[in-house]
């Protein structure tokens, strides 16, 4: 849609992940205002949810900067979400927003890539509670993976979780190895594999990844369960790095919560490919607001 409002007093970048979002304010000129902070905005959770989530980062940012819900006329957004993946996923997002000036949303991939390299060409791969490949390329972007938990998070926090859960009760059961680490997951949900099915049963993708420190600390301890855990959550995301690469990435920024954790279990052909990022998903989210590399995304601006 082509762009048709007055240029905005601010705008917002929204970086919205599998276990919060963050905002970042800023005026017209590039000033940076203030930040605020919301819970989960992968979409599949839930419209409803995730604009909530959204609006309370937003609520924050705003009331620092000493603003309110009628400046949002004044404000141009940018989504950057976890579980966009097509644009009628990014319109419907768009269509259940408030009323600001303009909103433009995007996978939370698009976003970082975006932000990694100041709106130029380049690839990333998040490794956060989700995981998912980006490359950006002659105004075109290209996912891989990012199919969401259930079928896919390789090389993620939430995938390293769910394989520890796995190895804890095959070591309950005595048919694989039982380890320190193995006996200290069962413990900590109450010592019983019944209460790891307990847990099951609720949980989400952020919750799985909530286990992912405890993982890390057994395996720099020598852990061989813990270790062979990393060391595959490794080699995933070597895969996806080289599928990046081969499609055209000479160097890709690895972002997201795991990201620092994991460097040291990559193989040396696979951290030969990685680029430090310029700036974050926020500043990316912002550079979408202001219609930069719209890729995924549409958006939603008054006549």
């Amino acid at each position: 849609m082509q762009d048709l409002a007055p240029p905005p007093l601010y705008y917002i970048g929204i970086d919205g992940g599998g276990t919060r979002c963050r905002a970042r304010l800023k005026t017209r000129a590039g000033q940076t205002l203030s930040e605020g902070y919301g819970g989960a905005s992968n979409i599949r959770l839930g419209l409803g949810l995730v604009w909530s989530n959204i609006m309370a980062a937003v609520d924050e940012a705003l009331a620092l900067a000493e603003l309110t819900h009628a400046d949002l006329p004044d404000i141009h957004i940018g989504l950057g979400l976890a579980g966009i993946s097509s644009p009628t996923g990014a319109q419907v997002t768009i269509d259940s927003g408030p009323n600001f000036g303009a909103i433009r949303a995007s996978s939370d991939a698009h976003a970082a890539c975006l932000g990694a390299f100041s709106g130029k060409d380049g690839a990333i791969l998040i490794s956060g509670t989700g995981s998912a490949g980006y490359i950006f390329n002659n105004g075109i972007g290209r996912g891989i993976g990012g199919w969401g938990f259930e079928v896919g998070d390789d090389g993620s926090a939430a995938g390293l979780g769910r394989e520890a859960l796995r190895a804890a009760l095959r070591g309950y059961d005595k048919i694989a190895p039982s380890t320190d680490f193995t006996q200290e997951i069962i413990a900590s949900f109450g010592g019983h594999a019944a209460d790891v099915i307990a847990f099951v049963d609720t949980a989400t993708p952020s919750d799985y990844g909530a286990l992912a420190p405890l993982i890390m600390s057994y395996a720099e301890q020598g852990d061989p369960v813990a270790v062979g855990l990393v060391k595959t959550v490794a080699s995933e995301i070597g895969l996806y790095l080289q599928r990046l690469h081969a499609l055209g990435a000479a160097k890709i920024a690895l972002v997201g919560g795991l990201s620092e954790p994991i460097r040291p279990w990559l193989s040396g052909r696979d951290a030969a490919l990685l680029s430090e990022p310029e700036s974050d998903a926020v500043e990316g989210a912002l550079l979408l607001a202001q219609g930069a590399g719209t890729g995924l995304g549409s958006a939603r601006i008054p006549a």
